[in-house]
């Protein structure tokens, strides 16, 4: 590489901005998987120096994944009970209309009115529409909606940039967790998505 104002600049060695990209044991990024057990994860305060802490911080991945897909079950089950929900939706009062007690007062031997757990509600029609894929907007079920994915990809990328230390314990933890994830609550999506 060229040398500009007196920097030296070689590809074993490159400072970026602070980072450097050349081997280190665990002050820059690694470009090759490692098996150092002393990466650091997310910070240099969480640098394992035992064996004992090294495993310690593969365990916590193992259940970090695990509760990544937990997460994604918990949505799928909010999704349901948001469609559940929707089709239980069916009373409407229509505006405008003239009330069924109206019209059931012109003939003496008519008996209309649907019976609802507040009583007869005469200005209430039953509809039956189907239920479109697209719902309407509801605070009660799109703000849980929002905060759950918030988490899910916080958790996500906690687990990205693991992965990202090129540590195969760290990157066989999160499979694992994944694997066990899934062979825990994989049968809860498949039941809900039918």
């Amino acid at each position: 590489m060229v040398a500009h104002e007196g920097h030296d600049m070689t590809m074993d060695s490159m400072d970026m901005g602070g980072m450097s990209m050349g081997t280190s044991s665990h002050g820059g990024m690694a470009m090759a998987f490692v098996t150092s057990t002393t990466t650091p994860l997310f910070s240099e305060a969480w640098t394992p120096t035992t064996a004992g802490q090294y495993a310690g911080t593969c365990i916590f991945l193992i259940l970090l994944s695990i509760i990544l897909r937990a997460l994604f079950t918990a949505k799928t089950y909010l999704e349901i009970k948001a469609v559940k929900s929707a089709l239980k939706r069916r009373y409407i009062v229509v505006a405008g209309e003239k009330a069924v007690v109206d019209s059931a007062s012109d003939d003496a031997n008519s008996m209309t009115g649907v019976l609802t757990t507040n009583g007869v509600q005469e200005d209430v029609r039953i509809i039956s529409a189907p239920v479109s894929h697209v719902q309407p907007w509801r605070f009660s079920i799109d703000l849980p909606r929002a905060l759950l994915m918030t988490v899910v990809a916080g958790v996500g990328y906690l687990l990205m940039l693991a992965v990202m230390t090129y540590n195969v314990g760290y990157f066989m933890s999160v499979l694992a967790g994944a694997f066990v994830g899934e062979l825990a609550f994989g049968r809860f999506n498949q039941v809900a998505a039918h």
